[in-house]
């Protein structure tokens, strides 16, 4: 079985120009394993794609993974402006 961090590489890693540059940190809460992805600066409009459409369909692939209990996923991408 494929881990979420594993799915999320293997989905991403085509679409960006600096692949070993995919970091996945992980959040915790009550209702969410979150999924914090950072990216190279240059790559972060190529993940998202125009209205959103790249990362909304990723997610969607992510989200409809089970993870542990009752917790949903929630895929994150760190812009750095927070």
């Amino acid at each position: 079985m494929v881990s979420i961090d594993e799915l999320i590489k293997k989905i991403v890693s085509p679409l960006v120009d600096y692949p070993k540059q995919i970091e996945i940190s992980h959040n915790e809460s009550d209702r969410f394993m979150e999924y914090h992805l950072r990216l190279n600066e240059d790559d972060i409009g190529r993940i998202i794609g125009k209205h959103g459409h790249v990362i909304q369909t990723v997610r969607t692939i992510v989200y409809s993974v089970p993870v542990e209990g009752q917790k949903k996923a929630r895929l994150i991408v760190d812009d750095g402006k927070q």
